[in-house]
């Protein structure tokens, strides 16, 4: 399956395409010219949301740098159940699992959104970690950080109640933008992001808003008692 054929391909300047990937923590520590080298090597690409960029059992071909957009990944249960195991931002890199050693993907890898990507083929991958040292350790933190973000979601999963994670859920997704606004996501998105059932979420919801923590809109969330969330998240 060569995921990088099935996305509109974008022009971009070579300084700007640089730009962004110096900007990438794996890659902070290459040269200019190094950083040079990798933009011939990859591709920049564009896809809409519902875009499907791998899924379990499919082959590592590439990795996926996110240039802007978010993407979700996720598990689904034998009965048909998703679980979702991370969503990430601009910045943030996918497809690593199966290139550093798995060889397989294990989860779904979707575009909840419209993205730009850089793609970087397996064998490009392979050849800068083996003779950039520092990129390899960038990826063994990468790797690590996924790991622990895992793990604080099973240890919430398994030890906080429903409110007490949905409290800290919309708290994290309204720092990510900086503001007391969470926008874009549906009753049916928390669930998943929680492993529950949406008519769960949406009770627990309209009990937060009964409290007067937050204010229901549609796709729209915002905190009015911050502080009363926080509490709540800690329980």
């Amino acid at each position: 399956m060569n995921q990088a054929k099935t996305m509109t391909t974008n022009r971009q300047t070579p300084s700007g395409k640089v730009d962004y990937l110096s900007q990438i923590h794996i890659f902070r520590d290459l040269s200019h010219t190094e950083l040079q080298e990798m933009d011939r090597q990859t591709t920049m690409a564009s896809c809409a949301a519902g875009k499907i960029f791998y899924m379990p059992e499919d082959a590592g071909e590439v990795l996926f740098l996110l240039k802007k957009g978010r993407v979700q990944l996720y598990r689904m249960s034998p009965n048909g159940k998703k679980i979702v195991v991370a969503t990430l931002g601009p910045g943030a890199i996918f497809g690593e699992m199966s290139i550093v050693g798995q060889g397989m993907h294990n989860t779904f890898a979707e575009a909840i959104t419209e993205c730009m990507l850089c793609v970087m083929s397996r064998s490009d991958v392979d050849r800068l970690i083996r003779v950039k040292p520092d990129v390899a350790f960038r990826f063994v933190q990468a790797l690590g950080e996924r790991v622990t973000h895992l793990e604080s979601r099973l240890e919430d999963i398994a030890f906080k109640s429903i409110p007490s994670r949905l409290a800290g859920l919309i708290l994290d997704l309204a720092a990510e933008t900086d503001t007391k606004t969470v926008r874009g996501y549906t009753h049916q998105d928390f669930a998943e992001m929680l492993g529950t059932y949406r008519e769960t979420t949406t009770q627990t919801l309209n009990e937060f808003k009964t409290k007067g923590l937050i204010e229901i809109g549609r796709k729209r969330i915002t905190i009015r008692d911050q502080s009363g969330l926080q509490t709540l998240a800690t329980d």
